[in-house]
């Protein structure tokens, strides 16, 4: 899960950043880059699973910030947090 999870969780959250106002993506890209650097090296699955789902917490709030359908965009990342493999 590990590797495939977190590269999957990482293009998901560019994807859902590029649904931001123009002016901010480049924060919110630089910001998800940064994150998902630092713990790359994550071998935990259980840890695993518990970042993506703050991810998927923190991605669904600066989502609703800009009155963007959080619960719709970002449900594909919610699954990979939850443990769906079949994305």
């Amino acid at each position: 899960m590990a590797t495939n999870a977190g590269l999957r969780a990482y293009r998901e959250v560019l994807r859902l950043v590029r649904q931001l106002p123009a002016e901010t993506q480049p924060y919110y890209a630089k910001y998800a880059r940064e994150n998902f650097v630092n713990y790359r090296d994550l071998s935990a699955d259980e840890d695993l699973a518990a970042l993506l789902r703050r991810a998927h917490t923190h991605s669904s709030w600066v989502l609703s910030k800009y009155s963007i359908d959080a619960d719709k965009a970002a449900a594909r990342l919610k699954a990979l947090g939850d443990g769906q493999a079949g994305l």
